[in-house]
């Protein structure tokens, strides 16, 4: 299937023997994997490769599973598929609402767990992709990847940025309420102003009177941007 031919896995899992049955059965059905043993090493793959689909198991030592689905929501759009022992009501929901897409209890059928990669790709390609690039001005932006680049190359983006510029850019044009974006983002709605103001000292040539990142009174933010071909994105 052309989902399973383009897809990029992250496995997330400080079980060895887990790890490696992963990458070999989805190899196997035709996606890419690339595997980690704890948040750390996330991090680090998370500034140099995109991914299109994260699978987390929430018992890891140090940095849990919770805790990585929300970072890995505030950063990036990529959707996040738990596994877990645990397997009570509050854990799913817990899991859930740190950003995670769907749920699958250990121990589980493989055939199930592929089904469920297939089933969130598929949902995931409605509208425009999350690798589809947004221009504003001098700037290219990527929802997916977090990445903000000029012709001088790129900008670096706190987290809580990466997020709410990716959520604006995702509905470019249109209004975003400051209650939404701090809901989506995690934040307080004082914290999404001072992010917004963070953004426009980056990408506005004069932030008191932004052309890209404005404000619409009585609502919130919007990004005036537009869906560019990749080809055209500075590198």
């Amino acid at each position: 299937m052309a989902e399973q031919q383009q897809a990029h896995v992250l496995v997330i899992d400080d079980d060895d023997r887990i790890r490696s049955l992963l990458k070999t059965y989805l190899r196997r059905h035709g996606y890419r994997v690339t595997a980690a043993a704890d948040a750390a090493r996330v991090r680090r793959l998370m500034q140099t490769m995109r991914f299109d689909l994260a699978i987390v198991d929430i018992m890891m030592p140090g940095e849990d599973g919770i805790s990585l689905t929300g970072f890995l929501r505030r950063t990036s759009a990529m959707p996040v598929l738990l596994l877990t022992a645990l397997g009570e009501p509050q854990d799913r929901i817990k899991g859930l609402r740190a950003g995670a897409d769907d749920y699958l209890p250990k121990p589980f059928e493989p055939e199930e767990l592929l089904l469920r990669i297939g089933a969130i790709l598929r949902r995931r390609e409605t509208g425009a992709p999350d690798d589809a690039v947004r221009g504003f001005g001098p700037w290219r932006f990527c929802p997916h990847s977090g990445e903000l680049r000029n012709a001088n190359g790129l900008q670096p983006l706190s987290g809580n940025e990466a997020r709410l510029l990716a959520l604006l850019a995702q509905q470019p044009g249109q209004a975003v309420s400051r209650d939404d974006l701090a809901r989506l983002t995690g934040v307080s709605t004082r914290s999404v102003d001072v992010q917004i103001a963070r953004l426009r000292r980056k990408i506005e040539d004069d932030p008191r009177h932004p052309l890209y990142l404005q404000t619409v009174r009585g609502t919130g933010y919007r990004l005036l941007a537009q869906l560019v071909d990749t080809a055209q994105a500075p590198s």
